[in-house]
């Protein structure tokens, strides 16, 4: 987890020698955590590792730019922004779309970027993502300031919950305003993408004490992967219609790796709806930079961003023991200890 770091500096009336700085685990841990964002560009097609702005200038000459992310992973937050950054500088024209906030929200979250409500009032219905100030703030924030669209992309979360409960033939039943929140062409093949998100569900067959009957476990993941269709879905037809809205721009759309690597999941039902030229960015945290494996991951995406890994922030000290607020009157008296000669001196 990562530890925002903080400096405070003591105001004194006269000129004083600083005091050293206390030299405690969390200290150090603070001094441990850089400004620069450690990580290595490996270019898929070209079998090896090129730099951060080559792959953005080369990026930033597509339609569609997807960044893939890790979602706990703070380096990973830290170069997308850059990425954006970096997209904009070579493109006046940019669309950020965002899994993280919903199609529900987009009147709010329009409201924000041209100004008419404080982020406070945003926020208190736009139902960000936990992390948000750190991990997906700087991106809105950049397209606030740069005046660039933001698309609300993915599907309300109690209506993915839904199908992922009850089938995707749930969508059927809804009401005119909630369907209208779902896309409308819905296609979930049992493709290579169902045998991955199959595999990542690992062993579902236990449930408490008891085991799951295999057929149980089929409907089971059966229907997860249908809501994982619709999510996917419904942020293609998103992407989909900020191209067609806005064809000269650069649609910069960030989500959960797992819909765009390989170019299945959401990358596939875009390209099914609209032509785009395409590049694809997998992030992936790493242990160690320099033994980093392009070649394990380059089918994953034309350019694999590798990240360090956090280090792990120490544990706090357990609380010292805080003496009652008020003891009581006449506190009991200790009991008297048996007489003792003193020990013999040795």
């Amino acid at each position: 987890m990562f530890i925002a770091s903080f400096l405070f500096f003591s105001l004194q009336a006269t000129a004083q020698p600083a005091a050293p700085a206390q030299d405690t685990a969390v200290a150090r841990h603070v001094a441990s955590v850089s400004s620069y964002t450690p990580h290595r560009v490996y270019k898929s097609g070209k079998k090896r590792f090129t730099d951060f702005e080559t792959m953005l200038a080369e990026a930033a000459k597509q339609d569609l730019v997807f960044l893939g992310e890790q979602h706990d992973d703070p380096g990973t937050h830290r170069l997308e922004r850059a990425a954006t950054e970096g997209i904009g500088r070579r493109q006046p024209k940019v669309v950020l779309s965002l899994e993280m906030f919903e199609r529900d929200v987009q009147a709010r979250l329009d409201d924000y970027l041209a100004g008419r409500i404080s982020e406070a009032d945003f926020l208190k219905t736009a139902r960000p993502w936990p992390r948000y100030a750190t991990d997906y703030r700087p991106m809105v924030e950049l397209a606030k300031a740069k005046g660039w669209p933001v698309i609300a992309s993915n599907v309300p979360r109690r209506l993915a919950s839904l199908v992922g409960r009850r089938g995707l033939s749930a969508v059927d039943s809804l009401p005119a305003a909630d369907r209208a929140l779902i896309a409308a062409e819905l296609n979930c093949p049992r493709d290579k993408y169902y045998d991955r998100f199959k595999e990542s569900m690992g062993d579902m067959s236990g449930h408490g004490q008891a085991k799951l009957p295999a057929d149980s476990v089929q409907r089971m993941v059966s229907r997860f992967y249908e809501a994982q269709c619709v999510k996917d879905e419904t942020m293609a037809e998103a992407i989909a219609a900020a191209r067609t809205n806005h064809p000269d721009a650069v649609i910069v759309h960030v989500n959960g790796a797992f819909h765009s690597d390989f170019g299945q999941g959401t990358v596939n039902r875009v390209t099914r709806r609209v032509r785009s030229r395409v590049a694809l960015v997998s992030f992936v945290p790493v242990e160690n930079l320099d033994v980093a494996d392009g070649k394990k991951h380059r089918k994953q995406a034309d350019y694999i961003t590798f990240t360090l890994k956090p280090p792990t922030p120490p544990k706090a000290p357990a609380p010292a023991a805080v003496p009652p607020a008020n003891p009581p009157a006449n506190p009991p008296a200790p009991p008297t200890a048996p007489a003792t000669k003193p020990p013999q001196a040795r």
